[in-house]
């Protein structure tokens, strides 16, 4: 389907990063073409406590979570107090927010965390403050930016330059919020946590999900030849036009025993990595679907969490388990950025494709959060601030 690699990496800093960093995507870089930079030079400059040449109202319209449950504990306030950007910060009107899986493991508890909270971890929006002290990437009010970190389901949001990038002109906001978080959690993970490499067998799980949606493309671009699961035909020819190898249907009959299948695809030898955001229904089928000396990547819990695992299970095959979460892999600003504009080439360029299932209303969160959890959306949602 792909003539040419998706991916292609270059590094945007001016300032040299660490020589851990610097020599791990280093030899990342040595595999792909030069790509042009879409992060803003670095400019250190002054401000005082706050700039703004915007009307920022005191209170805003925000999904507030007092207490762990279900969908019904997503309460719609609009008397929020609308933060003030500290030292290092931004305040960013938001126009659409990301709704991620692990909004609702927060939600439920799964992840603890301290309530009340705003859940959302991503958005694109405006710039509207600054705060105090230095500004070294050379942010302005009223410039258009994606951002990484908490309180995304609100109208306005205080967070982190460090995790705050200029969105190119050219990507529109649904596409930069149905790729964002997700994209770069695919980027990193097929490159670090396992290299997936020409020839490997993928087993891809959820593989019309938001994250598989892009990872399905990214795999096939490497020249891995793809196993996807999914539930339901329409789902099914969805990932095959993505170029998937196989696609396995987990709801037909022949379906739900998916591990015989692999194994049949493979030959009885099985797969050289598994990509398991389903959890607790499809861990066990995927350490028998793995072949000897393979991987297995969970991260994700979408049907509940893995169990504790008895490390002997592991013994037979000599299986290696990895359990990696994206801000591991963009702790700092040099990989933040390196990633960022792979995924802003890609998109800008149309090499990468993105699929939105639904934009809802902010008001409508418990619904979006519902059909997320009912496994039958395809894409991503997102909510309109």
């Amino acid at each position: 389907m792909y003539r040419r690699s998706l991916v292609r990496i270059t590094s945007v800093s001016p300032t040299p990063p660490s020589s851990r960093i610097a020599s791990r995507l280093s030899s990342l870089q040595s595999h792909f073409q030069p790509l042009q930079s879409y992060i803003a030079p670095r400019t250190p400059r002054s401000f005082p406590r706050s700039i703004s040449t915007m009307t920022i109202p005191s209170t805003q319209k925000a999904i507030v979570v007092e207490k762990t449950g279900g969908p019904e504990v997503l309460e719609v306030r609009s008397d929020y107090p609308v933060p003030t950007p500290k030292e290092g910060q931004l305040l960013v009107k938001n126009q659409i927010c990301g709704i991620n899986y692990i909004d609702t493991y927060f939600r439920t508890g799964l992840y603890p965390s301290e309530k009340p909270e705003v859940l959302g971890r991503e958005a694109v929006g405006t710039v509207v403050a600054l705060g105090p002290g230095e500004n070294p990437y050379n942010f302005q009010v009223g410039d258009r930016v994606a951002w990484m970190a908490t309180s995304g389901y609100a109208e306005y949001s205080a967070v982190p330059q460090l995790k705050t990038v200029k969105v190119p002109k050219e990507i529109s906001d649904e596409d930069v919020m149905a790729s964002f978080l997700s994209g770069l959690t695919v980027l990193s993970f097929v490159k670090e946590t396992y290299p997936v490499q020409k020839g490997d067998w993928v087993l891809l799980h959820a593989a019309a999900g938001g994250a598989g949606f892009l990872m399905t493309q990214i795999l096939k671009s490497i020249g891995a030849t793809v196993i996807g699961t999914a539930g339901g035909p329409e789902k099914v020819e969805l990932v095959k036009s993505l170029g998937a190898d196989y696609v396995i249907d987990y709801r037909s009959e022949e379906g739900k025993d998916w591990v015989k299948k692999v194994k049949e695809i493979t030959n009885g030898r099985g797969v050289d990595v598994v990509y398991d955001s389903v959890g607790k229904d499809t861990w066990e089928g995927s350490l028998e679907a793995v072949k000897r000396k393979g991987t297995i990547v969970w991260f994700g819990n979408a049907s509940g969490p893995v169990p504790p695992l008895p490390l002997p299970k592991l013994s037979p095959k000599c299986v290696k388990i990895a359990r990696p979460t994206l801000f591991g892999y963009i702790e700092t600003r040099e990989e933040f950025e390196f990633y960022v504009n792979e995924l802003f080439g890609l998109l800008k360029s149309g090499e990468l494709k993105v699929k939105v299932h639904k934009v809802y209303p902010l008001d409508q969160v418990a619904q979006a959060h519902t059909d997320l959890e009912s496994r039958k959306t395809t894409g991503k949602l997102l909510l309109k601030a």
